[in-house]
């Protein structure tokens, strides 16, 4: 690479991040001028559309199976069943609501992206908070809190922890035995935050008619095919790369099951399949896309490998303190950029760290190295709840935040940015020291 084009890519990397930040643009149409850039200059070449396809591929897989399969429950009347379950749960109590948003958001945000969970989720919120004549603005930002919280439940529940765990090889079962706990305990520590930031909300009381009806199915087989398909996606998380002879991968799984889930739409005559694809959160993955492109670009400059080396002059090999520096500065980065694009430039940092270090050899650089040492994975969580976590703090740091701003802007309550900093910030900062928390003893137990 030329010196011209590492000066274009410097400042195509950061025109776009700029752009972004101060919402110049749409994000899309940033991160597309970005990569149109890198065309022109001649920066961009096919063996750079190879290796991002080879890196990138199966998040981009994972994350349209699980839009696909999410938009497919929603015709078969599951969702409005579920408001009026939730309403008639909350009998009334803001309490008993914001807590009930915790449990009805977590669950689904385990298996399906995080941006299309609170999209389905979104009228029922609004519409419980309505009956309860509570501003809904409150339980959006708190829903798109959750579901970001969440995904650090399983190795699918975010872009971001799906991509660090697969480029070093971990199962869905090693995340589980290994880094699920941290998503709990970063769970637990909103939950005292609910009465400290919504307090008119938590101290709601109303008397709801005594005549409130649970919504009947609308389509009863189809949501029963519905959520066989969404647990046999599921059940290939836990086991499909155990299957002899044909591993099935998350990626491949969440493949397979939005065919499924297709067909059944196609077959039940239920909506038009292009009125589903319609629906797709197009505008998330050709960002995403865009980003992954100016990363590797940006990662043949060099820079990062120099970063690299730095970070072990700073801190030698001692990983505690890697761990924590990357925990405090992904997630202050997460939360201004969109993490999948950040974590994916940290991974091949941290990567090119240990190379320094010596705790693995120099074809761990490639991507198909896989033999990580027990003792590097503090490392690579402290990523993955950095990128995760830091996307709480601003309306910016998470395609989950900007989807709860856009529904409830449509419906008459634009969210500012300070507002959802006063929301969120509070909270990220103690999720943050938890990990940090979370991380050291981590660390304490792979080295015993």
């Amino acid at each position: 690479m030329s010196e011209l084009q590492i000066i274009v890519t410097f400042v195509v990397f950061a025109a776009v991040i700029l752009i972004i930040a101060f919402n110049i643009l749409d994000i899309a149409l940033a991160g597309m001028l970005g990569v149109s850039a890198l065309i022109v200059f001649g920066v961009l070449t096919l063996d750079d559309i190879l290796n991002i396809v080879r890196t990138s591929g199966s998040t981009m897989a994972l994350l349209f199976g699980g839009m696909i399969v999410a938009r497919t429950l929603r015709p078969s009347g599951i969702f409005d069943r579920i408001g009026s379950k939730f309403l008639q749960v909350t009998r009334g109590s803001g309490k008993r609501f914001l807590l009930g948003l915790v449990i009805l958001v977590t669950v689904p945000c385990m298996f399906l992206p995080n941006a299309t969970t609170v999209m389905l989720l979104a009228p029922v919120i609004i519409r419980v908070a309505s009956e309860l004549k509570i501003d809904f603005v409150g339980p959006l930002v708190l829903a798109a809190i959750i579901s970001n919280s969440a995904g650090l439940l399983t190795l699918v529940g975010d872009p971001a922890t799906f991509l660090v765990g697969s480029s070093i090889g971990m199962s869905f079962t090693q995340y589980l035995l290994r880094v699920s706990l941290g998503g709990v305990l970063a769970l637990a520590v909103l939950v005292p935050f609910l009465p400290l930031i919504m307090k008119e909300t938590w101290k709601t009381e109303v008397v709801l008619p005594t005549d409130l009806r649970t919504e009947p199915l609308q389509r009863p087989w189809v949501s029963a095919i519905s959520l066989g398909i969404l647990i046999i996606m599921v059940l290939l998380f836990l086991i499909g790369d155990k299957l002899p002879n044909h591993p099935i991968g998350p990626a491949a799984a969440a493949i397979i099951a939005c065919s499924m889930s297709l067909l059944v739409i196609q077959g039940a005559m239920v909506e038009p399949i292009g009125d589903v694809l319609r629906d797709i959160d197009w505008k998330t993955l050709i960002f995403l896309s865009c980003m992954f492109i100016l990363v590797e670009v940006f990662t043949k400059t060099g820079a990062l490998r120099a970063l690299s080396g730095y970070l072990y002059q700073l801190f030698g090999a001692n990983l505690l303190p890697v761990s924590i520096a990357l925990l405090a500065g992904v997630g202050l980065a997460s939360s201004m950029l969109a993490n999948i694009p950040v974590v994916a430039a940290m991974i091949i940092l941290v990567k090119g760290y240990l190379v320094s270090a010596e705790f693995v050899p120099e074809d761990a650089l490639g991507v198909f190295f896989t033999d990580w040492p027990i003792a590097t994975l503090p490392v690579f969580v402290a990523m993955m709840f950095g990128a995760t976590l830091g996307g709480n703090a601003t309306l910016i740091g998470a395609s989950a935040n900007v989807v709860s701003a856009g529904i409830s802007a449509a419906h008459g309550r634009p969210i500012s940015f300070a507002a959802f900093l006063r929301y969120g910030l509070p909270i990220t900062v103690c999720q943050l020291a938890m990990s940090a928390l979370y991380v050291w003893i981590l660390y304490v137990v792979v080295r015993s």
